[in-house]
This record gives C-alpha cells, sequence and structure tokens, in this order.
C-alpha cells in the first residue's frame, strides 16, 4: 500500500504560520519608502502633539496592511504615549462596529450590546484619551468599504474632532485603501477634508523580482532546506504575476508543499504548483470582490452570468444594456467599472477598432465561481 502521508516528525514545515496572509514578517523588504512616510506622519505624537493623518493607497496584495502593523507594532513595544489600533472594515463596517473596537482597545473590553447608545461609547473614548494623555492613531483598514456604506465620512469626522468636546484629546487616521478609482479628497466632503487633511502614501505593485525575494525570504523561514526548487519557485513567481497579488503566491507555496507532504515527499515538484493553483487563485478573486461596491458587484455578477452561456466574447454594450435595467446606470458609469475590473485582473477588456467605443470583455475566473462569490 503506497503511504499517502509522512509521519508527524517528517513534515516539510518549519513554521506554516508563515504563510498566512495576516502573518508580520521580522525581515519586511521592499517598502522602506513607504514605513519611512508612516514613521514621519507619526512624529509629531512621539513629541507629545498629535499625529499626521495618512491614505495608504494601492491594490490588494501590495503591503499596505503589513507595513502599518509593523509600525503599530513597533509603537507598542517603544512608547506609552501613542495608542494604536487597527480596524478591519471587512468586519466591521457600521460607525458603531467600528467606535466599539476602538473602545475596546482603549477601556480593556467590548461596550455592552445592547443599551448603549453609540453617543456614550464616544464619549467613553474621548474621557479615556484626557485620562491617560494619549495620542490615538487608528487604522480604517479598506476604508472604501466604508465609503461605500456612506460612514466614512462620518467616522473620520467623528474622531478628527473628538478634541473640541474631549480638549486634549489627539485623534489620527491612517485610511486603507483597495478602491485605485476612490479619490477620498474629492469624494469627502469638505467638512471632514478640512481638519483630515491626509497624505498620500503609494504603495505599487510588486514585480516579478521583488515577488520572488519575498517568497523566499518565507520559503527559508517557513520550510526546510531543499523543499521548494528554485524552479518550481519560478512556476509559482510566474503564477501570481497573473493576479499581481502576492498573497495568491504565499498560499501557493504553503498548499503546493502541503501536497507534496501528501505524496510521501520531501520536495515540490510543478505539478504540486498546478493542482495547488487552482484554489490559490481565488484568494484574489475573494479579495478584489470584497473590496466592490454593492454596484460593482452586481456588473461583475452579470458578466459572469452573461458569459457562462455564451461562446463568442461578451460584448460591452449587450453588458450595458442589461445594466440600464437594472440599475440605471449610464454607459459611461459602466465603461468606468469595465476599466477598474480589467486594471484588478478580473476581467481582460479590448476595443474593438471597427465598433466605435465598443469592447470585447473576457472573465478571467470561473463564471460560476464569480457568481458564487458575488452573492
Amino acid at each position: 500500500m503506497k503511504k499517502r502521508f509522512l509521519m508527524s516528525d517528517q513534515t516539510l514545515f518549519r513554521d506554516i504560520d508563515v504563510f498566512e496572509i495576516d502573518y508580520v514578517p521580522e525581515l519586511f523588504k521592499y517598502r522602506e519608502s513607504q514605513l519611512d512616510d508612516l514613521a514621519y506622519q507619526i512624529r509629531p505624537a512621539l513629541r507629545g502633539g498629535r499625529a499626521l493623518s495618512a491614505i495608504c493607497r494601492g491594490l490588494p496584495g501590495t503591503g499596505k496592511t503589513t507595513s502599518v502593523l509593523r509600525v503599530f507594532a513597533e509603537l507598542e513595544q517603544t512608547t506609552t504615549k501613542i495608542m494604536p489600533v487597527y480596524v478591519d472594515c471587512q468586519n466591521d463596517r457600521t460607525r458603531h462596529a467600528v467606535f466599539s473596537r476602538i473602545y475596546s482597545a482603549l477601556i480593556g473590553h467590548a461596550p455592552a450590546r445592547t443599551g448603549v447608545s453609540l453617543r456614550s461609547v464616544i464619549d467613553a473614548i474621548g474621557g479615556a484619551l484626557q485620562q491617560e494623555d494619549r495620542s490615538l492613531i487608528v487604522c480604517l483598514d479598506d476604508a472604501n468599504l466604508l465609503h461605500y456604506n456612506d460612514v466614512l465620512g462620518d467616522v473620520i469626522n467623528s474622531l478628527i474632532r473628538l478634541h473640541q468636546d474631549y480638549p486634549g484629546a489627539r485623534v489620527s487616521v491612517f485610511a486603507i485603501v483597495s478602491d485605485m478609482g476612490l479619490d477620498l479628497a474629492s469624494e469627502l466632503s469638505p467638512w471632514v477634508t478640512s481638519p483630515f487633511r491626509p497624505s498620500d502614501i503609494y504603495f505599487p505593485p510588486y514585480d516579478a523580482e521583488e515577488i520572488q525575494g519575498i517568497l523566499q525570504d518565507r520559503i527559508r523561514i517557513g520550510l526546510y532546506p531543499g523543499v521548494f526548487p528554485k524552479a518550481v519557485l519560478n512556476c509559482v513567481v510566474n503564477q501570481t504575476m497573473e493576479s499581481g497579488d502576492v498573497r495568491v503566491g504565499l498560499d501557493l507555496v504553503k498548499r503546493a508543499a502541503l501536497n507534496a507532504e501528501h505524496d510521501a515527499r520531501t520536495e515540490v515538484i510543478e505539478e504540486d504548483v498546478t493542482t495547488a493553483y487552482a484554489e490559490a487563485k481565488h484568494i484574489h478573486l475573494a479579495c478584489m470582490i470584497r473590496n466592490l461596491s454593492a454596484d460593482e458587484r452586481l456588473l461583475l455578477r452579470n458578466i459572469a452570468e452573461m458569459s457562462r452561456n455564451q461562446r463568442e466574447p461578451l460584448i460591452s454594450g449587450a453588458v450595458y444594456a442589461k445594466m440600464s435595467i437594472e440599475s440605471k446606470a449610464s454607459y459611461s458609469a459602466v465603461f468606468k467599472r469595465l476599466r477598474k475590473f480589467d486594471n484588478l485582473r478580473l476581467i481582460d477588456l479590448s476595443r474593438v477598432q471597427s465598433r466605435g467605443r465598443t469592447s470585447e470583455i473576457m472573465l478571467r475566473y470561473e463564471s460560476e465561481r464569480v457568481m458564487q462569490m458575488c452573492e
């Protein structure tokens, strides 16, 4: 009988957590400039003032969250003057949820689930900042999701203006935005942007060399020597560049090594990578869809539904005709979203020269999976 699994003491992994999305590496390359920019924003708080606010902007999988968490970890280890609070807006999408998360970090426990108003939660936060004389920095990760729910402006305004009701309370906001088509400076009202005044910190996509360096470092820490040959790593890098999301590469390495373990081998082969990519590639798809607005998800779902039963390339005019009925969207609005999907590598958009503004649309993922995720 073929041996399907290695024994428990023969695992290929030194530390499998190294390949998780939320892992913060000690060695963090290729984002020195952005880390310096974040440190500059924080410097006034180290001197007893209020930190400067910032917008960390870039596609998913470009190191935005890891950079902020790394800086926050250093603050927690080196100073008591600053209270950094991280809020994942994929989980906390309402004003009450955001301020409850901040309350928990400051007070040490969550507010009561019933009978406590949002005003009471905010008052408790302001009072704690006054009493402890600390500067608060709130990171709103995927802040664009709050914007889609029409609460981002209220959240930022309540935080930045907290000193008006609680003199001495010093609060700044780091907003992480994955929607490259969203310009917060113009989308938020002047009443919010006036005290907010964020600096823009851009996180460009990793190139192939940088992705290879990141994966090599994780493999060195997370796997035993000789498990991942260079030729197989090159295959992973190529697959990762298809999505432009380094998280796909990290998951691909983990799944490929698990496949090798399953077959009781001590070395990963290209077939392990090919098999693993069938699932790993959907990490990028899931992250992209989570960051879309409701109208954008509706458009993507319609594209998937129309592509499912169509052999010829999908035409933008047909997509617009369907969207104009369901959402009353203009052609310009629909085409702007199509260009965004193309930039996010969800679709391939090709202009048909003989048909004016008409373009052909090719979905890059399986229609059924896209429809399922859009739900």
